[in-house]
């Protein structure tokens, strides 16, 4: 049995890091809020759809 695992830096992740070096190597002056926002907005991102697909199914097992 063969068995796949993939682990790895996300494209979130990825940007994080270059933000963070561009913002620690004085390239960007963004406020340290947008530098880390790829990594919020995924979240929320995140949030949002676990929101939209709880709320499905609550209306899907009230109608029926």
């Amino acid at each position: 049995m063969e068995k796949n695992s993939s682990s790895g830096v996300s494209f979130a992740g990825l940007l994080t890091i270059l933000f963070i070096g561009l913002k620690l190597g004085n390239v960007i002056t963004w406020t340290w809020i947008w530098v880390l926002s790829p990594i919020w907005i995924s979240i929320s991102i995140s949030i949002a759809i676990l929101f939209i697909v709880v709320l499905f199914l609550f209306i899907k097992e009230n109608l029926s």
